[in-house]
């Protein structure tokens, strides 16, 4: 006889990124972190920020995971006892989209716990009462149904949603263009790697502002032995 799972699973949170890291990410756009990571850390695109006039457009925080069975929010729950301010809760519901994956009131208690940001692989529902709440969300759209909330689930552990394994104290930069990832052993090098390429970006915008060239090697290229003209 197969045992019956426990209804949680908790690891509790034990690394989380220093205030310097943390502050490295503010207001960068995911794009330059996503370069900075080549081009390898952003989660599915089914993934979008749910109200980006309404609610803020941009986050960056420690992830805190929850991973749910699909149609449960046990473990979300759960998870409102370990959310450190500025955290990200990065929920996977198993890419369900039969229900809502957390509405109104589950997004008021993680603002109010201290969360800034909230992302899933599932829909959302109360549209106009989580954007009165103010916590920045990404989700993969909207379902009035309701999910359940008997487990099992875990907190804390690894998760996998969009594509790519979260844990618990990677880094999480999410704004309109989507939610980057930037695992916890990485983030003193990225964070250091982003320098450089801001420095890259601003120069480049500032040699296209009136410029009327085309990008380098385009010219060669049409002009070669490579073109057939037809």
């Amino acid at each position: 006889m197969i045992e019956e799972p426990k209804a949680l699973t908790i690891k509790r949170p034990a690394r989380r990124p220093s205030a310097e890291q943390i502050v490295a990410f503010q207001n960068t756009p995911t794009s330059f972190v996503a370069d900075a990571m080549d081009g390898k850390s952003a989660l599915d695109i089914a993934i979008n920020p749910l109200a980006p006039d309404d609610l803020p457009g941009h986050v960056a925080g420690p992830a805190l995971t929850a991973g749910n069975s699909p149609g449960d929010l046990m473990a979300t729950l759960a998870a409102l006892n370990f959310v450190q301010d500025g955290d990200v809760v990065v929920s996977a519901f198993g890419g369900y989209q039969g229900c809502a994956a957390a509405g109104d009131r589950l997004s008021m208690m993680l603002k109010n716990r201290g969360a800034v940001g909230f992302v899933t692989d599932g829909p959302m529902r109360d549209w106009a009462g989580i954007v009165a709440t103010g916590l920045a969300c990404w989700c993969t759209g909207l379902s009035p149904n309701s999910p359940f909330s008997t487990g099992p689930g875990t907190v804390g552990l690894p998760i996998r949603l969009g594509g790519h394994v979260v844990e618990t104290g990677d880094m999480i930069v999410a704004d309109r263009d989507g939610v980057v990832v930037v695992p916890f052993d990485q983030i003193q090098a990225v964070a250091e790697r982003l320098v450089l390429v801001r420095e890259l970006e601003n120069t480049l915008d500032a040699q296209l502002v009136a410029s009327t060239d085309l990008p380098d090697g385009v010219k060669a290229l049409i002009e070669g032995d490579a073109v057939d003209f037809v």
